[in-house]
């Protein structure tokens, strides 16, 4: 009995022994998948976090910009009511002299008056 118990007992050491080398394979090649997956994932949160940089640069170099430009427009508008205030002056200055021409106009009509 002891022969016959031995044979069947080294039987299914070999038989775990198997399963438990299939086993290892998969859990290898289930490793091997997973460590694929990690390493993608990887390279895209690289590949996000670069372009989460490239665009947090380029919003900043945009607030730069449209302050700048807020500043030019601001500073344009000034310019422009100063121009504005100028020629609202001279406009003031040139109708004054007008009527004072018209007046002596009047009055040399009115000392010469025609004939």
């Amino acid at each position: 009995m002891s022969d016959f118990e031995a044979p069947n007992r080294l039987d299914r050491i070999e038989v775990l022994a198997i399963r438990n080398t299939e086993a290892i394979a998969a859990l290898t090649t289930k490793i091997d998948n997973l460590t694929d997956n990690v390493n993608d994932l990887t390279n895209n949160v690289d590949r996000v976090l670069s372009r989460s940089a490239i665009l947090d640069d380029v919003l900043l170099e945009l607030r730069d910009s449209q302050e700048q430009q807020q500043r030019n427009f601001e500073e344009h508008q000034r310019n422009f009511d100063e121009h504005q205030r100028h020629f609202d002056e001279h406009q003031r200055t040139t109708n004054a002299a007008l009527n004072s021409l018209e007046a002596i106009l009047l009055q040399l009509i009115r000392i010469f008056p025609q004939s």
